[in-house]
C-alpha cells in the first residue's frame, strides 16, 4: 500500500492519496466536535469557553511537535522518493530516537509554563482553574501526540495514506467512548475529557505501530538503524525545527487572538469556541490537500522531479479551490445551525458572535487553501525557513490587527486578524516558489548542500 508518487498523472496521484487524509482528518474533527458537544451539554457552558480558549495555547505546544515530526517524515520522503531502502530506515531510526528527546523536554516546559501562558491569555479568573486542569493533563500527554504524528508521518511519507485513516477513526471513537464514560460514569469533568483524549492517542499509536511493522519490511528496523551520527541528526532537525517553529510561531498568534477575545467574556469565548470547530471541519480537504503536497514535493525532489513538482502544484490548485467554495457555502448557509449543536441554550447573541466570524472567514479560504498548499509543498521541497518567514508574517499581522483594530470595530476587529495573518503570510510563500519554479534540482544530494548553506 506504499505510493511511489515520482510517476502517474500528478492529478490523480494527488486526489487519491489525499482522499483517505480526507477522511481520517474528517473523523478527527468529527471527533473534536463531538468532544465540545460533549463538554458543552453536559457539564456546562463555561467549561466550553474554558476548553475552547486553550486551543490556541494546546496548538502553540501540539503544534511544535507536529511541526517537528512532519519535518522528520519529508527526510524519510525524500529517501524514499530516491530509492534509498537503507536510507529510509536510517531516517525512521533517527526520527525515533528525537522524538524521545523532544517528548521529555516539552512535556517539562509546557507543564511548568501553563500557568504563565493562561495569565498572559486574559483568561478570565472564574474560568482559570478549569482551563488549567484540562491543558494540564493534555501536556502530560504530548508523548502520546508525539508518538501518533511520528509514525502517521512516516506512513504517510513512504506513501500509505490509509493505514493512518485507520488507526485514526479507531482512536477517534474510542476517544468519544472514553468521553462518555470519563464524563458521566466517572462524572471526571474537563478532567475526564482531556484524559480520554490523551488514552486514545496512545492506544490509538501502539495499535497503528503494531499494524505498520507486521505490514512493511521498511518499518522493520534493526539496532544499526538507530546508531544516528550527528550529520543524520542535524538534517532532520534542519528541516523539522524551522517546520516546528512555524506552527508554534502561528499558534502564538492565535493565543495573543483568544486573549484579546477573552476580554470580551464567556459568550464571545464560547461562539468563538463553536465557529473555531465548524471553521476546522469545513476546511479539512484543504489541509489534506496541503498533507499531500508534503508527501508529494518531498518524493520527487528526492527523485530530481522538479518538472512533476510543478505539474502538482497545478492540480492541487484547481482541487483546492473547488473545495473552497463548498466550504464557504456551508459557512454562510449552514454555519449557525452547526453551531447551536455545541450548546444547549444558545442565546442570540452568542449565535450572532459566531456567525459574523463564519461569514467573515468564508470570503478569505481561497487565501487559506493556497496557505496550506504552499507552505506544505515548500516544506516537501525541503524549503524550511521561507514558510517559517511565513509565520512570522502571520504572528506580525495577527499582533497588530488584535492590538489596533478592535479600537475601531470592536470583537469584529479581532475577528479580522485572522483573514489579514493569511494573507501576509502567502507573499513570502508565493514569492519563494516561483524563485524556486525556476530552477531545476538535482535530487537528494542538491538537498543536501542546500541545508548546509541555511
Amino acid at each position: 500500500m506504499t505510493k511511489n508518487m515520482t510517476t502517474g498523472s500528478p492529478y490523480k496521484v494527488i486526489l487519491f492519496f489525499s482522499i483517505p487524509l480526507l477522511i481520517g482528518n474528517l473523523f478527527q474533527q468529527l471527533y473534536s466536535m463531538v468532544d465540545t458537544i460533549i463538554i458543552g451539554r453536559l457539564i456546562g457552558v463555561n467549561e466550553l469557553a474554558a476548553v475552547g480558549a486553550t486551543g490556541a495555547l494546546n496548538y502553540l505546544v501540539i503544534g511544535f511537535a507536529t511541526g517537528m515530526t512532519g519535518g522528520f517524515a519529508v527526510v524519510t520522503a525524500q529517501k524514499y522518493g530516491a530509492g534509498d531502502k537503507e536510507g529510509v530506515k536510517k531516517t525512521i531510526g533517527t526520527s525515533v530516537i528525537l522524538c524521545l528527546i523532544i517528548s521529555i523536554l516539552l512535556t517539562s516546559l509546557s507543564l511548568g509554563g501553563t500557568k504563565g501562558f493562561l495569565k498572559m491569555m486574559n483568561m478570565p479568573e472564574d474560568l482559570f482553574g478549569i482551563a488549567y486542569e484540562y491543558i494540564g493533563v493534555i501536556f502530560a500527554g504530548i508523548g502520546a501526540t508525539i508518538y501518533y504524528n511520528m509514525i502517521a508521518g512516516i506512513l504517510r511519507a513512504l506513501g500509505d495514506s490509509k493505514t493512518p485513516l485507520m488507526c485514526l477513526v479507531f482512536s477517534s471513537v474510542l476517544n468519544i467512548i472514553l468521553d462518555l464514560v470519563f464524563i458521566i460514569n466517572f462524572n471526571m469533568g474537563v478532567m475526564g475529557a482531556a484524559l480520554a483524549t490523551v488514552l486514545a492517542q496512545l492506544i490509538g499509536a501502539a495499535v497503528c505501530n503494531v499494524y505498520a511493522v507486521r505490514k512493511y519490511e521498511l518499518l522493520r528496523l534493526s539496532k544499526q538503524d538507530f546508531a544516528c551520527c550527528m550529520e543524520d541528526s542535524k538534517w532532520h532537525l534542519r528541516l523539522g525545527l524551522p517546520m516546528a517553529l512555524q506552527c508554534s510561531i502561528t499558534a502564538l498568534g492565535m493565543v495573543i487572538l483568544q486573549g484579546a477575545l477573552n476580554i470580551y467574556g464567556a459568550g464571545i469565548m464560547a461562539a468563538y469556541a463553536a465557529a473555531s470547530k465548524v471553521e476546522a471541519l469545513v476546511t479539512q480537504p484543504l489541509y489534506a490537500l496541503g498533507l499531500t503536497m508534503e508527501t508529494y514535493c518531498g518524493q520527487n525532489i528526492g527523485a530530481g522531479r522538479m518538472d512533476r513538482v510543478k505539474k502538482g502544484f497545478s492540480s492541487v490548485l484547481v482541487l483546492g479551490m473547488c473545495a473552497t467554495v463548498i466550504a464557504a457555502m456551508i459557512n454562510i448557509l449552514g454555519g449557525e445551525s452547526m453551531v447551536k449543536l455545541f450548546m444547549e441554550d444558545t442565546s442570540p447573541e452568542v449565535l450572532k458572535y459566531a456567525k459574523d466570524y463564519l461569514v467573515l472567514i468564508a470570503i478569505f479560504y481561497p487565501a487559506l487553501c493556497s496557505l496550506f498548499i504552499f507552505r506544505s509543498g515548500l516544506q516537501g521541497m525541503g524549503e524550511a525557513i521561507v514558510p517559517m518567514i511565513g509565520g512570522i508574517a502571520e504572528l506580525v499581522a495577527r499582533t497588530v490587527a488584535c492590538v489596533f483594530l478592535p479600537a475601531f470595530f470592536g470583537y469584529m476587529g479581532v475577528y479580522f486578524a485572522t483573514p489579514l495573518a493569511w494573507l501576509c503570510a502567502l507573499i513570502p510563500l508565493i514569492t519563494r516558489y516561483i524563485i524556486k519554479s525556476r530552477q531545476e534540482t538535482g535530487g537528494i544530494d542538491q538537498i543536501h548542500d542546500h541545508l548546509d548553506v541555511i
